[in-house]
């Protein structure tokens, strides 16, 4: 894949694992990779043929020991990497499967359940904000239908920014 210019695009894919607490808020999972200093959504790069989904749910067991359950796509980001590489990363509601503790690991050594403004809060890129934006329009727009949701459903949004 490449892109209009003939810069290679890098493909990835992550989730915004999600749950309801007791008093129905909703909360989301941020990891924090010491290598980069950074707190962001669940995320990494595809292997060869393997397809955006199937990368997304690999990615949110590999960081988090959680397995996702998909929802429908919430957005696609666009960004530059540190090698000027064209990146862009797909990502999807996610429900978990069973919650695990996270054993700290050279990539990830935290991770962390926060309600919705205070993961935007601690977000180090601005792209992941629009991921959150899609998975809150989703939940609002139909609470029973993010219940029982299947993994069906459209792209949220999109979004061209650093990340």
């Amino acid at each position: 894949m490449s892109g209009h210019d003939d810069t290679p695009v890098m493909r990835a894919a992550g989730g915004a694992l999600w749950r309801r607490r007791d008093n129905s808020e909703v909360e989301v999972v941020l990891v924090h990779r010491p290598g980069h200093d950074d707190w962001a959504l669940p995320k990494g790069k595809a292997e060869q043929d393997e397809d955006d989904l199937a990368c997304a749910l690999r990615e949110v067991e590999e960081e988090t020991g959680m397995l996702g359950v998909p929802g429908p796509e919430l957005a696609t980001v666009t960004y530059l990497d540190k090698d000027g590489r064209r990146k862009v990363v797909r990502f999807w509601a996610m429900r978990p499967e069973r919650i695990r503790v996270h054993e700290p690991n050279d990539e990830i050594d935290q991770i962390e359940w926060l309600r919705v403004a205070d993961a935007r809060a601690r977000m180090t890129y601005e792209a992941d904000g629009v991921v959150l934006d899609g998975l809150v329009s989703w939940l609002e727009e139909d609470p029973g239908a993010a219940e029982a949701s299947n993994g069906a459903g459209s792209p949220r949004g999109e979004s061209s920014s650093g990340a």
